[in-house]
């Protein structure tokens, strides 16, 4: 599959770039941007000419909808340098897909590949030297849309803007992490919007993790909303558990984020051979294969982190902790190794996830 491309598009670079004076090795996830910033507006019906500018402050009026009610979605997506120098994307299409099924979840219009991934190819092929090589080097891409209708009546705006900010990023989490499993609070219930990828799914787990971090823990697993007893996402990640050789993981649904390493980790363990099923995960079954013996792992999956290891969890005030493996016995750590090695192509890509820029 080629990238879509794309011809109504305005840009206007800065006279000098920053990259000179930019600190690779010390960079907080997230915490820095590249020079430049795309953006694009809708109104009466229609996305407008597509701008890439110099990154900067927007202005917006107090009034913009986005402040009142909310309506505000965003992707995660990260661009690789292979040892060519060449520029890649991984499964761009399912980010531009999820995006959409976002906005419209959200009342927002859905936008057109060639002003989402059109656009962000020519922000890329501007920015390319921003994208280092290396383990664990990457440049984070946040494509989002937010409403800008001024005005506080209750209702969907009728006004849009889409942009895509750039940010160098290394490994986001380091070492492995403790989690507590949630028995009061949710991410997300039926017939909500656990499923889109909007900022209020966020701002919602912000309150129960500072809570977790307070006892000592990093993250939240979430549980169902009308039970707790099903096991869904950990933190803003979905969720692995390895009882002895067999790995499971949640189905999608209503409250589940459909995220692209959660499916691209599916397949590829199929793909090397690992026993992997989709089902419903009980906590009584976690907490019984801890105290058995047989809970090997558990890992949380996402684009930012990639896998990220959990040492042990919480729950009803008590520890659990997981056993100690070598790396070559580890699944989040093979997973991630052959994940990873596809991303910045030091492994064949077998599934033709990757995208040259």
């Amino acid at each position: 599959m080629s990238l879509k491309t794309i011809t109504d598009i305005s840009i206007s670079k800065v006279e000098k770039s920053k990259i000179d004076t930019f600190d690779f090795e010390n960079v907080s996830f997230g915490g820095a941007f590249t020079d430049h910033m795309l953006v694009c507006s809708y109104k009466d019906g229609v996305w407008g000419q597509v701008e890439i500018k110099p990154y900067g402050p927007i202005q917006l009026d107090p009034s913009a909808r986005v402040f009142h009610y909310g309506q505000a979605i965003f992707e995660g997506m990260k661009a690789y340098k292979d040892s060519n120098d060449e520029v890649w994307l991984f499964r761009p299409e399912e980010n531009f897909n999820r995006f959409n099924k976002s906005a419209i979840r959200l009342a927002m219009p859905e936008i057109d590949s060639e002003r989402f991934i059109g656009g962000l190819k020519a922000l890329l092929n501007i920015e390319k030297d921003w994208v280092k090589k290396g383990k664990g080097n990457s440049l984070y891409i946040r494509p989002f849309m937010i409403a800008t209708e001024s005005g506080v009546i209750a209702g969907p705006s009728k006004e849009f803007m889409f942009c895509i900010l750039l940010s160098p990023a290394k490994s986001y989490y380091a070492g492995k992490v403790k989690v507590q499993i949630a028995e009061h609070y949710s991410r997300a219930a039926n017939g909500g919007v656990g499923a889109a990828k909007c900022s209020g799914n966020y701002a919602a787990q912000f309150y129960p993790t500072q809570l977790a971090q307070k006892e000592g823990y990093q993250q939240v697993i979430w549980t169902d909303d009308a039970t707790h007893t099903k096991l869904e996402e950990a933190g803003t990640m979905n969720v692995f558990f390895r009882i002895n050789d067999t790995l499971f993981t949640a189905p999608t649904s209503e409250r589940i984020l459909d995220g692209v390493t959660r499916k691209s980790i599916v397949e590829l363990a199929k793909h090397i051979g690992l026993d992997i099923q989709v089902k419903t995960v009980l906590v009584e079954e976690i907490i019984a294969a801890a105290k058995n013996g047989s809970l090997k792992e558990i890992f949380g999956a996402g684009t930012a982190a990639v896998v990220s290891q959990i040492e042990g969890f919480a729950f009803q005030d008590a520890y659990y902790a997981l056993p100690e493996m070598q790396d070559s016995e580890s699944f989040a750590l093979i997973i991630k190794d052959k994940l990873t090695g596809i991303q910045n192509k030091a492994e064949l890509d077998p599934f033709n996830w990757t995208e040259k820029i």
